[in-house]
């Protein structure tokens, strides 16, 4: 393994990423309301409802999938009238908790799901070298202990995520039924 992370001073807890995915937007929306559950010192714990437009729709989203458009081509369209609303939004989103693959980006994003598959809690990682996600999972596997809390790995040694979280130095994605 490599050398100690540096602290993780700030966390997005995003939700309503797919706006037909209640689960994540419920638990923003109640941290929003009341937070004291998820503070703590020295830790700034941000939850955000990403895509409030797609979620007051129930639909998954309104021009195209959010949580694919965190790309350096839609991160760096010009902001015309045209733009297809989660293109912007993914551009908002970075100016926020960015940007992207700078020393700036928040330390972690975790990225509440829904799934209709039959995967119970699954943690979704990109990236096996990170230690800081390994050493964070290993920790909520055992706080979950016995139940199961499976991991799938999307790694692919040349692409580069257009995830809603990738934007964090820690992406982290979490589905539930």
């Amino acid at each position: 393994m490599s050398s100690p992370c540096a602290p993780v001073r700030r966390v997005g807890l995003f939700g309503g990423t797919h706006g037909n995915e209640l689960s994540g937007v419920l638990l923003v929306r109640h941290w929003q309301q009341d937070g004291a559950e998820i503070q703590r010192p020295g830790v700034e714990v941000r939850p955000f409802l990403t895509n409030p437009r797609a979620v007051e729709r129930c639909t998954r989203y309104i021009d195209c999938d959010l949580n694919r458009v965190f790309d350096p081509e839609s991160l760096g369209r010009p902001v015309v009238e045209d733009i297809p609303y989660e293109v912007r939004r993914a551009q908002e989103i970075n100016h926020i908790f960015g940007p992207k693959g700078s020393d700036d980006a928040y330390d972690l994003i975790f990225d509440l799901h829904n799934t209709t598959s039959n995967m119970g809690g699954t943690i979704i990682l990109e990236n096996s070298r990170d230690d800081f996600t390994i050493h964070m999972v290993h920790y909520i596997k055992n706080a979950l202990a016995p139940e199961p809390c499976p991991v799938l790995l999307i790694e692919h040694p040349s692409l580069k995520y257009a995830t809603t979280r990738s934007v964090a130095k820690h992406p982290v994605g979490k589905y539930q039924i």
